[in-house]
C-alpha cells in the first residue's frame, strides 16, 4: 500500500513539475497597463513624452507665441484643448484644437507649430512609442485688460 502512495506521488509531483508552460528567458517584459477611456483603450506610458528643456517651458514658449489680437474678444471666459502626437523621433504631427471659439484654436495650433524644438519620446518597455499629448488654453475676457 505504501508503495502504491509513493508511486501516485511521484506521478503526481512529476505531473506539476514538468507538466507547467515553459517561459522564453529572453528578457523580463513589464506588464502593460490599458486603460479605457471614453469608449478607447490606451496603453499608459511609463515614461511619458516631455518636451527637450521640459514641459513648463514648453507651455512658457506657448504664452510667448500666442497673439492674443487675433482671438476675437467675445467678453467672457473661452478656452481650447490642444492635442498633438509626439513621434518616435520626436517630432509634432496631428495638431489640433477644440473648442467653441475658432479664432483661439487657429491660434493655438499656430503657436504651437511656431515652437522649435524636438520632443523627448514617451516609452512603454524601454520602445520609444507615439504619444498623444493634450493641455488646455483659456482666456478671460471679462477682466478689463488695459
Amino acid at each position: 500500500m505504501v508503495k502504491k502512495i509513493l508511486i501516485i506521488f511521484y506521478l503526481l509531483f512529476f505531473y506539476f513539475s514538468f507538466g507547467q508552460d515553459s517561459t522564453n528567458t529572453y528578457g523580463q517584459l513589464n506588464e502593460l497597463v490599458l486603460t479605457e477611456k471614453n469608449g478607447k483603450i490606451e496603453i499608459e506610458m511609463e515614461k511619458k513624452p516631455e518636451f527637450y528643456t521640459g514641459n513648463s517651458s514648453f507651455q512658457n514658449m506657448i504664452q510667448k507665441k500666442f497673439k492674443m489680437r487675433k482671438v476675437l474678444n467675445t467678453g467672457k471666459k473661452e478656452s481650447c484643448e490642444v492635442t498633438f502626437v509626439v513621434e518616435r523621433d520626436g517630432s509634432v504631427s496631428g495638431v489640433e484644437a477644440f473648442g467653441t471659439n475658432e479664432e483661439l484654436n487657429n491660434e493655438a495650433v499656430r503657436s504651437v507649430l511656431k515652437i522649435k524644438g524636438n520632443w523627448i519620446p514617451g516609452e512603454v518597455n524601454g520602445m520609444k512609442v507615439r504619444g498623444r499629448m493634450k493641455f488646455p488654453i483659456s482666456i478671460d475676457f471679462t477682466q478689463n485688460n488695459n
